[in-house]
């Protein structure tokens, strides 16, 4: 869970000032294009196609929009919000999933856990510093992406009993690279034209945004197949 911390926060930073080069919507497609391309080829020799089959398809596309919505309020809202203070807001989702944990999974809250979480919230507190005049209507954008997240921490740790972490993998990066995909021409953006323009600086960054997306969130699927939500989110 560390080590996934550790590469969202690169993420962040990156797609903060990738961001102020192209299209937001373009990031948010190559991010999720990288990941969706890197699993299919992983997964495509014969040893290791069994594990395109899911069990349970509806929850792998409720997960995968989930995931895009945050990764799209997320984009959206580092490119009008200082990085710290942005997260600081979004770290709010460990107290919403820690609460939910108990009651959707049934999973413990002990003294120790709840303090943890309260620690967090505490940490976030002091950074976004409420009635401070900080944030506008902006601060919306990580409160509807913590939001989200919950959810999807929530669906993620449901699936880990009983999905491979390769095959949530994989269609967290499929529905979101199809629902990326059909949002650029709504959008009006041209992810070919754009890198074109920008030149191996953009593309060099665009493909480390993707190469930590995929890898973070691998090792948060491992982390929650692994130990209790509540014990995990904390360390975030």
């Amino acid at each position: 869970i560390l080590a996934a911390c550790a590469c969202f926060a690169v993420l962040d930073t990156g797609a903060k000032h990738l961001g102020s080069l192209i299209p937001v919507a373009v990031v948010l497609w190559g991010r999720y294009a990288f990941q969706a391309v890197a699993m299919g080829l992983w997964l495509a020799p014969a040893r290791r196609r069994v594990l395109l089959r899911t069990a349970h398809s509806r929850f792998q596309v409720v997960r995968g929009l989930l995931l895009l919505a945050v990764s799209g309020l997320g984009f959206w809202g580092l490119q009008l919000m200082p990085v710290a203070e942005f997260t600081a807001v979004v770290m709010l989702t460990p107290v919403l999933v820690s609460a939910l944990a108990v009651v959707v999974l049934h999973e413990p809250m002990t003294p120790l856990r709840a303090a943890l979480v309260a620690g967090g919230l505490t940490g976030a507190l002091i950074v976004v510093r409420p009635g401070s005049g900080l944030f506008g209507w902006a601060a919306l954008l990580p409160a509807a992406a913590a939001l989200c997240y919950a959810a999807f921490q929530l669906l993620t740790r449901r699936l880990a009993g009983v999905e491979h972490p390769l095959t949530t993998h994989f269609y967290t990066g499929l529905v979101g690279t199809l629902a990326a995909t059909a949002a650029l021409p709504v959008l009006g953006a041209a992810p070919w034209v754009t890198l074109a323009a920008q030149g191996p600086p953009a593309w060099g960054l665009l493909l480390l945004v993707g190469l930590l997306g995929t890898v973070g969130h691998l090792l948060l699927i491992l982390s929650m197949g692994n130990a209790p939500v509540p014990l995990l989110l904390p360390f975030t």
